[in-house]
């Protein structure tokens, strides 16, 4: 680890702060780097040594509503922490700007691995990779039933119009980075919206939950647990099938030769998507039938995302290989959504 001051993250001054407010938890000059992970928000790894810990505060830069996350982001890993779903433990929440220049958050560190790629997850064979994403849904399942009023989290949302307030958000979202002609986004987005289906009880959501937001580990016995899931900026009270669309949409095979944007679904053992939500519907009792709206929804909202990194392009404001093709990928989104839509 870096003896020096990452980005955003001045050490001297998180050490103060945690003598302050955690007297005795740290034992020695503290070290850090930035790594990997969420949409946005920066996440760090620290150690004085012979202790490690995470902290996560917004971007340099940064504006309210990601300033807001930090405090969502605390609040839900800390409710969780006693239930069945494995979050990493919460430990200080700063809302003094003074401190960090943001507000932040100091969780525990949990070893794991998050598998971004197929490629990644084949690594650990068909039988193994088959149980680490079933496990996935079973986590979710676990999610989905926790109480929100049991652990404090009764207003952590609005989940009364939930479904047609993602929809037009997203739809904002499209008309914001809309400079060329996108053939079907138009139709699809209409469609979904004669389509909406009522949803069940509200429960936590996750809003970006798949693989790559969890750290998997093995254990002693051999067998690969789900250790922490991660990455609680978009997690809200509604409907919990639109978790289970997105993981659905990231199982299925894009087909598209050395795509920009890869999902973990083409490793051998991967479940496909019908076992997926097979596993979903028989361990929550749901009713899933009307999963293909949820599945094509996350295609549109997928679509969209990628839509406003190629806006982004052609403005000349991405750094980095891989987003020349972004754009070429749309359609494909949009076509996947229209024929989800349609076998639905």
């Amino acid at each position: 680890m870096s003896a020096g001051h990452p980005p955003g993250l001045d050490l001297d001054q998180l050490r103060g702060h945690l003598d302050r407010e955690r007297p005795g938890l740290v034992a020695g000059p503290l070290s850090g780097r930035v790594v990997e992970g969420g949409r946005s928000n920066l996440t760090y790894i620290v150690g004085d040594g012979s202790s490690t810990w995470v902290v996560r505060r917004p971007p340099l830069g940064h504006v309210l509503a990601t300033a807001h996350d930090m405090k969502r982001e605390y609040r839900v890993i800390s409710a969780l922490n006693p239930t069945s779903v494995p979050v990493p433990g919460a430990l200080l929440m700063c809302e003094d700007d003074s401190v960090l220049g943001a507000p932040f958050y100091v969780m525990e560190y949990v070893a794991g691995t998050p598998y971004r790629t197929a490629d990644q997850l084949a690594q650990l064979g068909p039988e193994r990779t088959r149980a680490a994403v079933l496990s996935l849904v079973d986590t979710l399942v676990d999610l989905h039933a926790v109480d929100p009023a049991e652990v404090g989290l009764a207003d952590f949302g609005r989940p009364e119009g939930f479904l047609d307030r993602q929809l037009r958000r997203w739809g904002k979202q499209l008309d914001a980075s809309r400079n060329r002609e996108l053939a079907g986004v138009d139709e699809l987005h209409a469609a979904l919206g004669r389509a909406l289906p009522t949803s069940p009880a509200p429960t936590v959501v996750h809003g970006d939950y798949r693989l790559d937001n969890v750290l998997i580990n093995e254990d002693a016995d051999g067998v690969d647990r789900i250790k922490a899931v991660l990455d609680w900026e978009m997690s809200t009270l509604g409907d919990p099938l639109t978790d289970l669309g997105l993981l659905v949409m990231y199982s299925a095979k894009l087909e598209v030769p050395d795509s920009p944007v890869s999902t973990t679904a083409a490793a051998a053992g991967h479940p496909d998507p019908a076992e997926i939500i097979e596993r979903y519907a028989a361990r929550s009792g749901r009713d899933v039938s009307a999963v293909s709206w949820y599945t094509a929804f996350a295609w549109f909202k997928l679509a969209v995302i990628l839509e406003g990194i190629h806006y982004r392009y052609t403005l000349g404001q991405t750094v980095g290989a891989g987003f020349d093709r972004i754009g070429e990928l749309v359609p494909v989104f949009i076509d996947h959504g229209l024929t989800t839509l349609q076998k639905g």
